[in-house]
């Protein structure tokens, strides 16, 4: 008989297996505590259950982690690991800290079929969707490595955030993704609040809003560019969900909840996307359109083979003052693992052919 992976499954389907264990609904939270709260990595570790139902769960599941190929840490102190999964498929998670705190940088596909021109991942073509539990093991992976599970000596947790924005798009892997956010932010488990867990999409327009209602994490758009012309160029999604569409889902999503904010992620590209016009026609856009939103302003990381070039710090000190004086805040994010491959838009799993 197949085993389960474990790693991944919801509290309705863990209570579906035990229940047809003959066990009684209780025991779905402390299993759940045991994987998700403490970490542990074997069901002989689960003491407060009785040797037989340990032997059960190990007749029934598997409990593993991806194994680590490689990893890397950079000069900036940023982590990067090279996951393999159990057909063999890998993919790369990141870890970036700050003084107190960290976001983890989870990917939600083998590849990206989105075609950005600018993204290394988006030169690996898409292999498939990770599962539910593949999502979920690459943050206690990082747990793992920092000793962050909770134990009477440790209660330090500076793996405070998540950002969904490694390699694939988010929205065309839905189920899983779903399925996962909902585990990570789960307060019996991993309990990484919904505020702190943001979901980056270059903007799959019509599932925008259906997900993010049943996550309660935070939106972040991948834009790049005021115009279609210029998007379109950069990113072949736009000839489908083009920005007057994107925006619109934007207006959607806030019109539920004042307190919506929407982050956009804009790669500063020299000559392409970053004059004062360019930054005047997104304030134009935003106006207009009434969105409350911030900017991140993303020095692009180059990459090898790639055609572009990083705009000018000049440049980006002048189209990040259009946008702050215009009342959108808009910090420029500082390039970390850059040495290493692991900043925005350089994470690939395979070897250049």
């Amino acid at each position: 008989m197949q085993k389960t992976e474990i790693i991944g499954l919801s509290k309705e389907e863990l209570s579906l297996f035990l229940e047809e264990m003959g066990e009684k609904p209780y025991r779905v939270k402390q299993l759940w505590q045991w994987l998700y709260f403490k970490g542990v990595r074997s069901f002989d570790d689960m003491t407060n259950l009785s040797k037989d139902l340990r032997l059960k769960l190990d007749e029934k599941f598997v409990l593993t982690r991806p194994k680590i190929v490689t990893e890397q840490v950079s000069k900036d102190k940023t982590h990067k690991w090279l996951l393999e999964f159990s057909d063999g498929e890998r993919v790369e998670t990141v870890y970036i800290p700050e003084l107190d705190r960290g976001a983890v940088c989870i990917s939600t596909q083998v590849g990206c079929a989105m075609g950005c021109k600018f993204c290394h991942t988006g030169s690996q073509k898409l292999t498939r969707n990770l599962t539910a539990g593949e999502i979920v093991s690459q943050f206690m992976v990082a747990r793992d490595a920092y000793g962050e599970w909770p134990s009477p000596t440790n209660e330090t947790r500076y793996l405070s955030n998540i950002v969904v924005m490694g390699m694939g798009e988010p929205l065309q892997n839905k189920e899983n993704v779903i399925k996962a956010l909902n585990i990570l932010s789960d307060g019996d488990g991993i309990a990484i609040s919904r505020r702190r867990i943001t979901m980056s999409t270059c903007g799959i327009v019509p599932e925008i809003n259906s997900v993010l209602e049943q996550t309660g994490v935070r939106l972040a758009i991948s834009l790049h560019a005021p115009t279609d012309e210029i998007r379109t160029e950069l990113m072949p999604i736009n000839k489908v969900y083009n920005i007057a569409q994107i925006l619109r889902a934007c207006q959607t999503y806030q019109q539920k909840d004042g307190s919506r904010y929407i982050t956009f992620e804009y790669l500063m590209l020299d000559g392409i996307n970053d004059s004062s016009d360019h930054a005047q026609e997104l304030v134009r856009i935003l106006k207009n359109n009434k969105i409350r939103a911030t900017f991140n302003l993303i020095p692009f990381n180059p990459w090898p083979g790639c055609e572009f070039k990083p705009s000018k710090p000049e440049n980006i000190k002048k189209f990040a003052d259009i946008l702050n004086k215009a009342g959108f805040a808009c910090p420029v994010r500082v390039a970390r693992g850059q040495d290493i491959l692991a900043a925005c838009g350089q994470l690939k799993s395979k070897k250049q052919g």
